[in-house]
């Protein structure tokens, strides 16, 4: 959809401890032209339209308020804590998000490839939701309520990697 792909995980992702834990793990990426830099994405993808649409859920329904400003410093580095989620890790190029509940992780990446005119970023965006331990079965599950939006989960990701990659564009 939209030139977006469903993909492995690349080596050295921040989320591959969540793959190793039995997690649900999702990943996906596109590919822009000239160099973006993880801030630059990072910012575009938190202030799309369909995003701010999120925000202002968040906004209502948990009391979890937030700007394009906070996104932008979100991006640069010098905040943590932005709407629902809070930073679990980050590096040069990486961001892994927990949300409030630590139920879910939000991840980002990019990685140049090419060199001059044919210098391009592949973006990547995936999520984990960690499994809970049924007190009656001992079994660890995601649980209902993330199964039964999963399919929408996924065309949601996709969309939002989109909008990001058409805003950098």
């Amino acid at each position: 959809m939209f030139s977006i792909e469903s993909c492995p995980l690349p080596d050295d992702a921040l989320l591959d401890k969540y793959v190793r834990s039995g997690a649900y793990t999702d990943c996906y990426r596109t590919v822009v032209c000239g160099h973006v830099t993880h801030a630059q994405f990072v910012g575009a993808f938190y202030t799309t339209l369909i995003f701010k649409l999120e925000r202002m859920i968040l906004k209502l329904a948990v009391s979890k308020p937030s700007s394009d400003a906070q996104a932008r410093q979100l991006a640069n580095g010098s905040i943590d804590r932005f709407a629902a989620w809070q930073v679990e890790n980050r590096c040069e190029n990486q961001l892994l998000m927990s949300d409030y509940q630590g139920r879910t992780r939000s991840w980002f990446m990019v990685l140049p490839v090419g060199s001059g005119n044919n210098r391009k970023t592949q973006l990547y965006f995936g999520s984990a939701v960690i499994p809970v331990q049924n007190e009656e079965t001992g079994r660890r599950s995601i649980g209902l309520g993330f199964r039964a939006l999963l399919g929408f989960h996924k065309i949601y990701s996709e969309i939002l990697l989109y909008s990001a990659r058409s805003r950098l564009e």
